[in-house]
């Protein structure tokens, strides 16, 4: 759609807004004053196509298709007036200026996997814009790019790029049912960006409809906007619809091992030698942790188990002398590792067999458990004091999970200040901690002792602030509550951003000083 296009469709709707009375207080007031005004804009038979008000048959199975932690699934949880899935940009300009109207809030959602539902939950009255419709992914491989729609998730994205070629691929996370849209927005990791960077860092150009229903590009947005949405979170700002990429190369040949240790193999031991290993290891080599708990013959109960995991951009070859100089004591040999394409280490990462067909990474569907997460950033190695204490908090849960992301590399030559995401140099590893809530009746006492556990890392962790990261988002840290303003705000912003959420709210002054886009967490105009 070309600017003058959007300009003239704008106009169109701002005058076809402006003929209906805003909607009363009153849930069916809401849904009847934003149907009217969408279907005078659009028809009747696009307007069923595209909105699913609580009377349609789709209205549930469409909810809760894409709510990825199953705490959202309760008939407790507030539901949204409307659902609109937009299968153009004017149906997205049409949606935000009838809903500002009538007085809904608005929640985008791409993939679902917002760890608190904010993408598909609200306690005022709201509506979905669910991008589903919008994820088309274009490939060009001269420039070495994509252009890839906010509604595609990581899997698609990755399916798309190994159809083009054996030797590219992106630094974004290693779960495919993953939208991009929330994922870029937030960072975004995965099992590369020690070599490449995030996956907002490989983001060149973006387009996003602001508050206003206009259609924003790079040049359009201005350098600050298009900084504040790599890393700042898109929901703050507008309606990101769709982000071009920078591919990167990767080896023919990757090698991936894991291998796992328990306390009386000497789990601790290795663990605390990790700490000061993995983030210096080359930027070739990704060795991250996953501790959690299992039965042990041996012990006669539960113990706790450190599984090593890793990925070499490499041969097996190479990677064996590195591991035995830098890691002897994990003590791999030729034997522990698995040669393969990029492509299969996708697969592998995302809990599929290297044999399966890659149209596993098309799927959509996934089974969801109840959970809650929080994160850390970790600066200094913690002491195995501090490690046999974390062991025995771990030891009191049925199914903790906790996984130890180490940086270094390329995350250590990009200024912290370069996007909102601050995590950079220093950092040794950061810490996803989660723990199944099983069920409503169960949920408080699992949640009452992941927030011990995470008072209990409090001395081994950043401070000043204590650092999260956004896309683990936490409630527990704060919230916006009545007239949002900075200073309340703090409290979750420099977690998430340090000294950028300055910024970040100024930005958001000039974007949204109305506070159109707004959540638990959204950034405050300044």
């Amino acid at each position: 759609m070309t600017n003058s296009m959007a300009k003239l469709l704008f106009l169109l709707v701002t005058v076809f807004t402006s003929i209906f009375p805003a909607a009363t207080s009153t849930s069916a007031g809401f849904e009847q004053g934003f149907l009217q005004c969408f279907q005078a804009i659009l028809g009747n038979n696009t307007t069923s196509e595209v909105t699913f008000s609580k009377s349609s048959s789709s209205y549930e199975p469409l909810l809760n298709s894409t709510i990825r932690n199953a705490r959202f699934l309760s008939s407790s949880v507030p539901k949204p007036n409307l659902i609109v899935t937009p299968q153009s940009l004017f149906h997205i300009q049409v949606a935000l200026l009838c809903s500002k109207k009538n007085n809904l809030e608005v929640r985008v959602r791409s993939g679902g996997h917002d760890y608190e539902g904010l993408s598909y939950v609200s306690h005022v009255p709201f509506l979905i814009i669910d991008l589903i419709n919008l994820r088309s992914i274009t490939i060009n491989m001269d420039e070495e790019s994509a252009w890839v729609q906010s509604g595609a998730t990581v899997g698609e994205l990755y399916y798309a790029i190994a159809q083009k070629s054996k030797v590219h691929g992106f630094p974004a996370g290693s779960c495919s049912t993953m939208g991009v849209g929330g994922h870029f927005s937030g960072g975004g990791f995965g099992t590369i960006f020690r070599k490449y960077g995030l996956a907002s860092d490989n983001v060149i150009d973006a387009q996003i409809i602001d508050a206003n229903g206009k259609i924003l590009n790079r040049t359009l947005m201005g350098e600050d906007l298009f900084w504040a949405i790599r890393g700042g979170g898109g929901s703050s700002f507008g309606v990101i619809t769709a982000w071009k990429i920078k591919l990167v190369h990767v080896p023919s040949t990757v090698t991936v091992f894991d291998v796992s240790r328990s306390l009386d193999q000497g789990a601790t031991k290795l663990f605390h030698k990790w700490q000061t290993v993995a983030p210096k290891l080359p930027a070739e080599l990704f060795l991250h942790t996953v501790v959690g708990v299992s039965n042990s013959a041996s012990q006669g109960g539960k113990t706790v188990v450190v599984y090593f995991t890793g990925l070499y951009l490499g041969t097996a070859e190479n990677l064996l002398p590195l591991m035995q100089n830098n890691f002897s004591e994990l003590g791999l040999q030729q034997n522990n590792f698995s040669q393969m394409t990029w492509i299969q280490s996708v697969l592998y990462f995302a809990g599929y067999s290297i044999d399966e067909s890659l149209e596993v990474l098309l799927r959509r569907n996934q089974t969801s458990s109840s959970f809650k997460a929080k994160s850390d950033y970790v600066k200094e190695p913690i002491p195995l004091v501090g490690l046999e204490g974390l062991w025995n908090m771990l030891l009191e849960e049925n199914s903790p999970l906790l996984i130890f992301t180490p940086y270094g590399g390329k995350m250590s030559e990009i200024s912290e200040s370069e996007t909102p995401f601050p995590h950079r140099k220093g950092t040794l590893y950061g810490i996803q901690y989660s723990v199944n809530l099983v069920s409503n009746e169960e949920a408080p006492k699992h949640l009452d002792w992941i927030r011990r556990l995470y008072e209990y890392m409090t001395p081994y962790v950043s401070k000043l602030p204590r650092q999260s990261y956004l896309n683990y988002r936490d409630l527990d840290l704060g919230v916006n509550q009545g007239k949002l303003n900075y200073e309340n705000a703090k409290s979750w912003g420099l977690k998430y951003f340090k000294n950028n959420f300055e910024k970040l709210t100024q930005v958001k002054a000039r974007v949204d000083p109305g506070n159109f886009f707004r959540d638990e967490q959204s950034i405050p105009p300044l």
